[in-house]
């Protein structure tokens, strides 16, 4: 069981409404008896301007990230990208949507993605005569 790689991008792209970079959030995925983990970093954004979406299969992450400086600063250099984060995974049907789940700490956002119950490993009692 696992998280698809991310949708297709350039053909089936979501087309954005807000101007500004958007970047493509770092993230690790592993899978734990009854769930799947994934850990998102999403450094800058505040846990009311995250939204975590589940629909037709895809879960999609955006996090808005506000300008550190107004927009008059003249940098003598600028080396850090500022801009919201996005991205979108395919999820198995083996995963039950109804108690998903999400918390945000220190700039990584943790879902919480629990199995169905079908799928869940249990142990098979082995009965003798």
């Amino acid at each position: 069981m696992s998280i698809e790689t991310p949708v297709a991008e350039p053909s089936t792209a979501v087309e954005h409404t807000r101007g500004g970079p958007y970047y493509r959030p770092s993230v690790d995925i592993f899978e734990l008896a009854d769930e799947l983990v994934v850990l998102a970093d999403v450094a800058g954004a505040k846990s009311d301007e995250i939204d975590v979406q589940f629909e037709d299969g895809s879960l999609t992450i955006h996090a808005r990230v506000p300008q550190r400086q107004s927009g008059d600063v003249g940098y003598l250099r600028q080396e850090y990208g500022v801009g919201d984060f996005y991205r979108t995974f395919r999820v198995s049907e083996h995963i039950d949507s109804t108690r998903i789940s999400a918390e945000y700490h220190d700039g990584v956002l943790k879902l919480h993605l629990p199995k169905v119950e079908a799928v869940k490993p249990r142990k098979i009692k082995v009965n003798a005569e």
